[in-house]
């Protein structure tokens, strides 16, 4: 399997992008629309309506199928050889971020990166490759063993040194006192042990190891990500939504629950400038509050803990409950 991937991924990398990209977006659009995927696009659908209230049917079924076509285009991006990830090369198909600040603070010491599943998530690991500085991002293993090799090598080519998840405890530490960023794709849903914070007005389970790395380290976290500007020949934007210092989270109440609901932010700001190319079909909402569990209504306590976000709005507020609420029995 490992070998047809390597093979498949090596001759769409060989196609001209002008033929190569409109091809794999057709592709996955067509997908998208198929009886197959007729469940997941119902929830990609309900998940936009929820996010953007103004958006009627028809729009939201829209941004959902293109969601489908940029998974496809990432196959195409994801086969670019090496070579074009040279630190000659980068200026060609990317811009440099957006924030001077995030790249001083990426340069001058150990640093925490978050992104999400926007644009492409591995362009900012590679361009910090291309620049000689490794980048070692957090990942689950493939079952497949064969497979799994294959990725972390073709991802080393580029700078980016994968790690386990299920060991990241005992490394992530090391590196970033080495002085060497390390890096989370950190937008799916974190289990019942995740902190639940706010994510387009409703709950989401959301990883504690970022804040806590952080915190452990007094590292700043930036995050951002790479938005396609271009489609062919292929060129993105590297956008920094935030760039969280150790001073902004020392006089919190609950240092970890703000960075954890300050990064998820930044993570929906990048979001909301393509959304298009944020992959929908995921369940980002899956794993819900124990309150909500048991059908109870938001307590005071977790109300309290919002409203000491600097950012939250009584409108904010009153969505967020809403989506906790549980739907009133039939008498």
């Amino acid at each position: 399997m490992a070998l047809a991937v390597a093979g498949a991924s090596a001759a769409v990398g060989a196609l001209p992008q002008r033929v190569a990209r409109p091809a794999l977006g057709s592709a996955g659009a067509l997908y998208a629309r198929s009886p197959l995927n007729r469940a997941r696009l119902a929830r990609a659908v309900e998940q936009i309506r929820w996010c953007f209230p103004d958006l009627d049917e028809a729009d939201a079924r829209g941004l959902a199928v293109a969601s489908w076509r940029r998974l496809a285009l990432l196959a195409e991006e994801l086969s670019f050889p090496p070579a074009r990830y040279r630190h000659h090369r980068w200026p060609d198909w990317i811009e440099p971020p957006d924030a001077p600040q995030a790249v001083a603070a990426i340069l001058d010491g150990p640093t925490v990166l978050v992104t999400g599943h926007c644009g492409n998530w591995e362009v900012m690991g590679a361009w910090l490759g291309s620049l000689g500085l490794p980048l070692h991002a957090v990942y689950r293993p493939l079952d497949n063993l064969a497979l799994d090799r294959w990725i972390r090598r073709t991802r080393l080519r580029k700078g980016i040194d994968l790690v386990d998840k299920f060991g990241a405890g005992a490394s992530l530490p090391a590196l970033l006192e080495r002085g060497e960023p390390v890096a989370f794709t950190a937008d799916q849903d974190a289990g019942r042990a995740g902190v639940f914070v706010p994510f387009f007005d409703r709950l989401a389970s959301s990883y504690k190891a970022v804040g806590l790395l952080a915190m452990q380290h007094d590292t700043p976290i930036v995050c951002g990500g790479a938005i396609c500007v271009r489609e062919a020949p292929v060129r993105f934007r590297v956008v920094v939504s935030d760039v969280i210092r150790p001073d902004d989270w020392a006089d919190r109440p609950d240092p970890l629950y703000y960075i954890t609901a300050r990064w998820r932010r930044a993570i929906e700001s990048l979001v909301r400038q393509a959304p298009e190319q944020f992959l929908w079909m995921q369940r980002y909402w899956r794993r819900r509050p124990p309150f909500e569990r048991r059908g109870e209504p938001l307590p005071a306590s977790w109300r309290d803990r919002l409203e000491s976000l600097p950012w939250m709005t009584p409108e904010s507020l009153a969505r967020i409950e809403r989506s906790c609420t549980p739907p009133a029995r039939p008498r």
